[in-house]
């Protein structure tokens, strides 16, 4: 069971390559697609309150690496000779505290050993996208209820009392 306070580490490259609408995207759009990923990472992070960190390996690009946030989520660049990977370790590290859960998305078999080493649960990139779907569709589902199944009336939380009265205001006999 996921908690608000509970962290989920996106291998961002990974999950891109490992979803067939994203890879096929990155093939003409690398940015539309690393985009897209965040978008859809923002809307799990809003529906499940988990606090996500996506991170995109700059290993091989030079400079100091950088974070930001975007759609209310942290995205973080490595720097130059840090691997996704490492950056991933590092964060699990930092983020580790007793009343929370560490989860980490990526389907790279050694990284997912890593992360259980530090007590790190690991989501391969299919779960995750599987656990996003569902999540939209419950969105959908939620919202597609018509006006008067989601209706919170205060005549149904009052005593009777109380309604009477309001009844009679209403009426103008007080």
């Amino acid at each position: 069971m996921q908690r608000r306070e509970d962290v989920l580490l996106v291998d961002g490259y990974n999950m891109i390559g490992a979803w067939s609408m994203l890879a096929r995207l990155k093939d003409t759009n690398l940015e539309e697609a690393r985009d897209k990923l965040l978008e859809m990472l923002a809307d799990y992070q809003g529906f499940t309150g988990m606090e996500v960190i996506v991170v995109f390996d700059a290993h091989q690009v030079p400079g100091t690496g950088a974070t930001f946030k975007q759609h209310r989520i942290t995205v973080v660049y490595t720097k130059e000779k840090e691997t996704a990977d490492a950056c991933i370790e590092r964060l699990a590290l930092e983020k580790r505290k007793r009343s929370r859960q560490i989860y980490v998305a990526t389907n790279d078999l050694v990284e997912q050993h890593v992360a259980f080493g530090q007590g790190a649960l690991r989501v391969t990139a299919r779960e995750l996208l599987t656990d996003i779907q569902q999540n939209r569709k419950s969105i959908e589902k939620a919202l597609e209820r018509p006006p008067s199944q989601v209706r919170n009336e205060l005549d149904n939380n009052l005593k009777m009392d109380v309604r009477m009265k309001l009844e009679k205001m209403r009426r103008g006999e007080q």
